[in-house]
């Protein structure tokens, strides 16, 4: 859809003000009826962006819709039950799963889907508190939890589940599945820079980059698939990405951008992870992330612009560690002359694949930050020499 910007006019402005209004972010003496987007819609969408954790630029794009859409329902409004083929969605779900993992019940991510695991943690407390172990949440569920409150805060549960499947899984990379995403593509060519004669897109630059990782991986004995091709003739949206990955039962997915700004002064590298406003976030994810910045930051010397949880599809929706990183601005022209150049991709590449492998190490075992030599993976594997 295209983006619903300040100055547009219609039916979709009212039904917009409309939920900001019962959010208590548009204010009620405006009239949630008017169909002006205005500087205080504006402002009302911003501070909602702001509080989903999606991308603050006061439009209403296609992720931003679902989220307000989403944002209409409130915990308790309505039962909620596992519907088959179309799963309930909902800010009244997300809720929910937010409340069970601060209790300790196992509902997956806070993804604001309904779906079998979440039934599952809704089935196993109401076994706990003597009611019908049905998995749906109606009434008397509902008065159960306000009953109980909330016993533990910020999803530490999750956390320890999470790490735990992590070290399980043992310290070696041979034999994961790893999917890489090169952002953009076709249709979207992402962030362009003229240069002269020459013309960067972002979407060119990540491409070879994915490519590149997805080479240096392989010689590790790692699984690869990228999201698409050099050159797709549309854009893959994020939520088929997603379910690309999940469909592949990848162990850890990785999306690489790189970013843009007015200012040629901005610059640097940050890479995000799943997380939502109230502290509930991906453990692994966040690990990974700070792992990821870390090694990027002390092998290149990009600027740190620090680690970030947002609750974007991409992230949300992904049942893997992952992590979305933009490896620099392409508008900066201290950041383009690195990015433009092969010798320094490749760093970016063994600063990820040395972040991705020290995730998988236990504590004890783990390196210095910019210290672990990435060839010596790759010999591991040609010498048959693998520690599990």
């Amino acid at each position: 859809m295209r983006p619903i910007r300040p100055g547009d006019q219609g039916p979709a402005v009212i039904e917009i003000r409309a939920v900001l209004t019962g959010l208590d972010l548009l204010s009620k003496a405006t009239g949630p009826y008017s169909d002006e987007f205005d500087a205080a819609t504006e402002r009302a969408v911003r501070a909602f962006q702001q509080s989903r954790g999606l991308s603050v630029d006061g439009r209403v794009g296609a992720e931003t819709w679902r989220a307000l859409d989403a944002a209409r329902w409130r915990l308790g409004a309505r039962t909620l039950y596992h519907a088959v083929p179309v799963p309930l969605t909902g800010e009244d779900v997300r809720s929910l799963q937010e409340r069970l993992l601060e209790m300790g019940y196992d509902a997956g991510r806070a993804d604001a889907i309904y779906g079998v695991r979440t039934s599952r943690a809704v089935a196993q407390f109401q076994r706990e508190v003597g009611l019908a172990p049905d998995g749906t949440c109606g009434p008397h569920t509902m008065g159960a939890l306000r009953r109980l409150g909330r016993k533990v805060v910020g999803g530490r549960p999750q956390w320890l589940r999470e790490s735990d499947a992590i070290r399980q899984s043992g310290p070696t990379l041979v034999g994961r599945t790893v999917v890489i995403d090169p952002g953009h593509g076709g249709t979207d060519p992402g962030v362009v820079v003229p240069d002269g004669p020459l013309r960067w897109t972002e979407a060119d630059l990540v491409h070879d980059l994915a490519s590149r990782l997805e080479g240096r991986f392989a010689a590790s004995g790692v699984r690869v698939q990228l999201t698409r091709g050099p050159a797709p003739e549309t854009c893959l949206p994020d939520i088929d990405r997603a379910q690309l990955a999940n469909s592949l039962g990848a162990d850890v997915f990785i999306s690489l951008h790189t970013d843009g700004h007015a200012n040629p002064d901005a610059e640097g590298v940050a890479t995000y992870h799943y997380g939502t406003d109230n502290g509930v976030t991906s453990a692994t994810g966040e690990r990974l992330a700070g792992l990821v910045q870390r090694e990027i930051v002390a092998r290149t010397g990009l600027r740190d612009c620090r680690t970030h949880a947002k609750a974007w599809d991409l992230l949300r929706l992904t049942r893997m560690p992952a992590v979305r990183i933009e490896v620099g601005y392409l508008t900066s022209p201290t950041d383009r002359a690195r990015l433009i150049d092969p010798r320094f991709r490749d760093k970016l590449v063994e600063a990820i694949v040395a972040a991705v492998q020290r995730m998988y190490l236990p504590v004890e075992r783990d390196v210095p930050t910019g210290s672990l030599d990435v060839s010596e993976l790759r010999a591991a594997v040609a010498a048959g020499n693998v520690v599990d």
